[in-house]
């Protein structure tokens, strides 16, 4: 894909959406080919991985990602949204040890 992809001000509007902050809500891009036969014509894969929480109602979280394909929009970035819910108890991270 040739399109940039402002990722500080993609972050930045992330962080509104969800109410979260830089150090909790990670953007990463990696660039690679799309085998698959999909015909969504997108720029972008969106991929979020976010605590289910009581507040986090179906409702409240397909809204939300409506509001990411309009953040990528705002970049003329078509935007293919993907989201999925985890249990705290279930989830498990082993940051690399400080120096």
């Amino acid at each position: 894909m040739a399109k940039s992809i402002p990722l500080a001000a993609i972050q930045s509007k992330l962080c509104n959406i969800w109410g979260t902050k830089p150090n909790t809500t990670k953007l990463m891009l990696t660039r690679c080919e799309d085998w698959t036969d999909e015909s969504f014509q997108e720029d972008v894969y969106v991929d979020i991985r976010a605590k289910g929480t009581e507040e986090r109602t179906r409702e409240y979280v397909l809204e939300g990602m409506k509001k990411v394909q309009e953040a990528f929009r705002e970049h003329d970035l078509i935007a293919n949204v993907r989201l999925e819910t985890y249990e705290g108890p279930r989830y498990f991270h082993v940051p690399p040890p400080s120096s």
